[in-house]
């Protein structure tokens, strides 16, 4: 079974496009005029994608090699500061990250990649230097401050948390989501076309958070009566919002308990006792979860269950990432 196949409403075939720090894909654009090149990135997300570099300190004018810089809290807040110079780069960084989110909005982003503990592209955990000189971590970059501003929905990560097998996962499922989403929203939809694509959402949005799937069930059988861009501005923000909660064993394993309640009637006792084994293994950590999800595609495809064969669940990245043999 190749996947659950997306209706032609939402079907895209145009690359996806992600945006990523210049230095992660191997462009010599740090401060030391080196690289951070990240092996996910390039040989096997870049696969699947296509990257759009951006080096918000280069592209304010700054050199390769260049002198550092970092966050400093004043009475105004927080500076970007060269280390040695004292030169105040905040005014330029805030005025090309304005420029620079606004010409994004264009370029039809479905995720976002950004190097961590960078001054300007740092999500969290920052240094931030105070007047005693003593560093704390709680700063973002004035660049990915910006960037999560305007996109509230994209997914983006930082590369040093994509080493962590779930949060890995996490975020390529959210960028496939996400291009599914939008791509539902730029075609001409009606509600039923909706209430569709939240059907074969179901267990996906149930694997990451069972009150948000129900809220999004509100909405949609209450979109008549709601204006079309509240209704899609509204489940596009509660469905993304469910999506970034880490799908975590336990609740996969119910949804996993949820599929084997179709496949009951199909089964003898030995194949009922082999499925709810392998899940009991999966909850316990004993096997990926690859390992209860190959042997229900199995089912599904043998048995014609329709229902199981278009959830996004059993698929919702490409099977050659590999992605599910590590969770």
């Amino acid at each position: 079974m190749s996947g659950p196949q997306a209706p032609a409403l939402w079907r895209d075939d145009t690359p996806i496009r992600i945006g990523v720090s210049a230095c992660l894909l191997g462009s010599e654009v740090r401060f030391d005029g080196g690289h951070k090149r990240n092996e996910f990135l390039v040989e096997t997300l870049g696969r699947f994608v296509e990257f759009v570099p951006v080096c918000p300190e280069v592209e304010i004018g700054l050199g390769t090699p260049r002198e550092s810089l970092r966050l400093e809290r004043d009475g105004t807040g927080v500076r970007l500061i060269a280390n040695k110079s004292r030169h105040d780069h905040t005014a330029a960084m805030n005025d090309y990250s304005a420029r620079r989110t606004a010409a994004l909005a264009t370029e039809d982003l479905s995720g976002y990649v950004l190097k961590k503990d960078s001054p300007s592209c740092g999500m969290e955990r920052v240094r931030v230097y105070g007047k005693s000189g003593m560093p704390a971590r709680d700063g973002g970059g004035l660049y990915a401050r910006a960037l999560l501003k305007r996109f509230p929905n994209l997914p983006v990560e930082e590369e040093g948390r994509l080493s962590d097998p779930h949060l890995r996962e996490n975020f390529v499922e959210r960028v496939f989501a996400y291009r599914r989403l939008r791509s539902f929203f730029a075609a001409r939809w009606m509600i039923g076309d909706l209430v569709e694509f939240h059907t074969v959402h179901k267990l996906v949005l149930m694997a990451h958070s069972v009150p948000a799937y129900r809220e999004l069930g509100r909405l949609v059988a209450q979109s008549r009566s709601v204006p079309r861009a509240v209704l899609r501005e509204r489940y596009e923000s509660v469905f993304m919002d469910a999506l970034r909660k880490i799908a975590t064993s336990r609740r996969h394993a119910n949804v996993l308990q949820h599929m084997q309640g179709y496949l009951r009637e199909h089964l003898d006792d030995a194949g009922r006792a082999e499925l709810a084994g392998l899940i009991e293994d999966y909850r316990a950590g004993l096997v990926p979860l690859i390992v209860p999800i190959t042997l229900i595609r199995h089912y599904v495809r043998c048995f014609g269950i329709e229902y199981l064969a278009a959830q996004v669940y059993l698929e919702p990245h490409p099977k050659e990432l590999m992605l599910r043999n590590h969770v």
